[in-house]
């Protein structure tokens, strides 16, 4: 029994002894195979110069626009113009039907004639001491109160046309002909689009910064990767009590009017001042919520002379934005900046740089419409 008990204790030694030199050099073969560094893209840090902007949310607004309605009530007797017509300031746009109001106008067209005529009988009586100045007074009395009735027969008549006050671009007509109308209904809208307004507010705190003849950038989701150019013409002098924001008005130039009225823009306002700032590719940035970061290459040669990369991370404050690129601060110039494959890393990884294709990064991207 007691051969037996030493040969089955040697064996479990042996045994033991075989796994755990087995697990050794599989730790030690583990620790030696690295795997393959990671293929980035980067770009040497420098400074570079930036306008100051400030951003906003605007609305297009028509210079001139209003919705033309009836005056009188009546019925719809011609219509001159298209829905989208292009019209002058003047221009009859819709006719009322005036046929009693002209009858009854050259009735007192009739009358006034013959009120002068009296006027004119009276005054050479009285040059001749015919009658009394009473019948002469009369005479102007009832002359001038048929010249009034004319006028106002005139007046009438007139108001029972539809004209454009000011030159523009018809929308959608809402009448049609032999329809009758009350005063106040809605005719058609008439808006003037060549230059529109842009308004957007700012907060008080950076009104000192912006003045009238600043250069304002607009952009609209109806034509993506274009932007329109204006100037800034008006700022409100007060400032909104509630909110703290001032009313800004931008004038934009819209020869081919594709900018409407009620278009949702973004406006970048550009400043006088500027500032030396380090601007990086969006891409470079590797978001989180206790601080964006980016990645700095680090050079480096073992004994044996093999040079190799890896990487540190670095937090950095984000600053402005402009098109691909934001400025940071807490990386300094001439550090070597990842900026495609951010994902894939963590502090001291290997990196091999590999500068062949760059992602695009502009200040002003233009993306194709796909």
């Amino acid at each position: 029994m007691a051969r037996v008990v030493i040969v089955l204790g040697a064996f479990i030694v042996l045994l033991a002894l075989f796994k755990f030199l087995q697990i050794y050099f599989a730790i030690q073969e583990s620790k030696k195979s690295m795997p393959p560094p990671a293929a980035v893209t980067t770009i040497v840090a420098a400074e570079s110069e930036w306008r100051r902007t400030l951003t906003a949310i605007g609305s297009v607004v028509a210079t001139q626009g209003v919705v033309l309605s009836a005056e009188l009530a009546g019925k719809v007797s011609k219509v001159h113009f298209e829905s989208g017509a292009k019209v002058q300031k003047g221009e009859v746009l819709v006719e009322l039907d005036s046929s009693v109001e002209e009858a009854n106008l050259r009735a007192s067209e009739a009358v006034l004639v013959q009120a002068q005529k009296s006027l004119q009988r009276a005054q050479m009586l009285r040059s001749k001491n015919a009658n009394s100045q009473a019948d002469l007074d009369a005479a102007v009395a009832s002359q001038r109160s048929t010249e009034a009735s004319v006028d106002a027969l005139r007046a009438t008549i007139s108001r029972l046309k539809v004209e454009a006050p000011f030159a523009g671009t018809t929308g959608i007509r809402s009448v049609n002909v032999g329809q009758f109308v009350s005063p106040g209904t809605p005719i058609v809208p008439l808006f003037s689009m060549n230059p529109v307004y842009l308004n957007f507010s700012l907060p008080q705190q950076v009104i000192s910064q912006i003045a009238v003849g600043s250069v304002a950038r607009i952009t609209v989701d109806a034509y993506p990767g274009e932007s329109f150019s204006g100037v800034v013409t008006t700022i409100n002098p007060q400032v909104d009590a509630v909110t703290r924001n001032v009313d800004i008005q931008a004038t934009i130039p819209n020869l081919d009017e594709r900018l409407r009225p009620g278009m949702f823009s973004r406006a970048v306002i550009e400043l006088a001042e500027s500032e030396r700032v380090i601007a990086v590719p969006a891409s470079a940035v590797s978001y989180a919520p206790y601080g964006d970061s980016v990645y700095v290459v680090e050079h480096a040669t073992n004994e044996a002379g093999e040079h190799s990369n890896a990487v540190r991370q670095q937090i950095v404050k984000l600053g402005s934005r402009q098109g691909d690129l934001v400025a940071i601060s807490g990386v300094k110039p001439r550090e070597e900046i990842v900026t495609s494959g951010v994902f894939k890393l963590r502090p001291g990884a290997p990196v091999l740089v590999n500068n062949s294709v760059q992602p695009g990064s502009s200040i002003e991207p233009n993306p194709s419409d796909s």
